[in-house]
């Protein structure tokens, strides 16, 4: 058979003897079979984060706890609420100075986090976070320091106001940084993910509210916790029906026990929440944990998830071949 023959049978041509797709004529079978995309030796397709799953996830965990906290903080520093807002105030330091000691281990040098701040790159989370960190740590600082001495109170007011400012954020930017990678499980879902991260983090920082501060003060505390339960719900089911048959990840192993949990922790902690909490000091505290437990939880289920779903080629082939068929390959 000549070259000529060949491309006319095979190749890409539509004559007169029918509709060609994807190189063949309708209703032919391929002279070539269909590509089995495989990595080799078994080795995953692409290359897992290299990142630990005790500093990260923990990372992810404090960095929520943290900026949720000191939205909550103001907002219990404008209503009068002054034990709540000390204790929150004081919760978000010690959330972002240990968030901030989880990312410098994993990065290995403290140095290594001095030089993501000599350039700014709005198009790098991780850059962009790493000036989140830098900006928010200060304001967290001074809204507490002022708050635990009792001085300097417009300055301590301006501080939270300007931690709360930069809360929503340093929240759920970390799904952001995990969303922008080619992990299966993060980057399909990177729509929904940032959604579920910020009601993962208010259900800890209500928790955190729950369990420091006195039953009089948990008003709004309360309500956060249910609102967030719900959302962070939502979230998820939001997240599995983008990843498809990824989602898969997310309910097996490590990250299907991990999140199952959460479900279970963030829905018992709203419940006692809403319907205990109000008048029992331990059935606050006992909600709040609960809370906190759950976005943990959460946190280390997603990023297991994550890990799962780069070391499966069912996850990473797939899309590739995927892409391949629509462009008619």
């Amino acid at each position: 058979m000549t070259g000529h023959e060949t491309y006319e049978r095979g190749g890409g041509r539509a004559g007169s003897h029918g509709r060609w797709r994807g190189g063949r004529r309708k209703g032919d079978e391929p002279m070539v079979p269909r590509p089995d995309f495989e990595s080799y030796y078994g080795k995953p397709v692409i290359k897992a984060p290299a990142w630990s799953a005790r500093d990260i996830a923990g990372y992810f965990f404090l960095g929520g706890l943290a900026g949720a906290g000191s939205v909550l903080a103001a907002g219990a520093h404008a209503t009068g609420r002054p034990t709540t807002a000390k204790a929150m105030k004081l919760s978000s330091l010690g959330a972002v100075s240990l968030s901030t000691a989880a990312l410098i281990h994993d990065l290995g040098k403290p140095s290594r986090f001095a030089n993501m701040l000599r350039v700014l790159k709005p198009t790098s989370p991780m850059s962009v976070g790493s000036w989140l960190l830098a900006t928010y740590g200060p304001a967290a600082g001074t809204a507490a320091l002022c708050a635990t001495t009792g001085r300097l109170p417009r300055t301590g007011a301006a501080a939270t106001a300007g931690a709360a400012a930069l809360g929503p954020a340093l929240a759920s930017y970390t799904a952001v940084l995990a969303a922008d990678t080619a992990v299966p499980a993060w980057h399909g879902a990177h729509r929904e993910l940032p959604y579920l991260f910020a009601a993962s983090a208010t259900a800890a920082a209500a928790g955190m509210a729950l369990t420091l501060g006195p039953t009089r003060e948990n008003s709004p505390a309360r309500c956060a916790a249910v609102l967030a339960a719900a959302a962070d719900a939502a979230a998820e089911r939001a997240v599995e029906r983008r990843l498809g048959p990824v989602a898969e990840t997310l309910r097996t192993g490590r990250a299907g026990t991990l999140l199952r949990a959460a479900q279970v922790l963030t829905a018992a902690g709203a419940a006692g929440a809403a319907l205990l909490s109000r008048r029992s000091r331990t059935a606050s505290v006992a909600s709040g944990l609960a809370l906190l437990a759950g976005s943990a939880c959460t946190r280390f289920g997603v990023f297991a998830a994550g890990i799962a779903s780069a070391d499966d080629p069912r996850y990473t082939v797939g899309p590739q071949r995927e892409r391949l068929s629509a462009a008619g390959g």
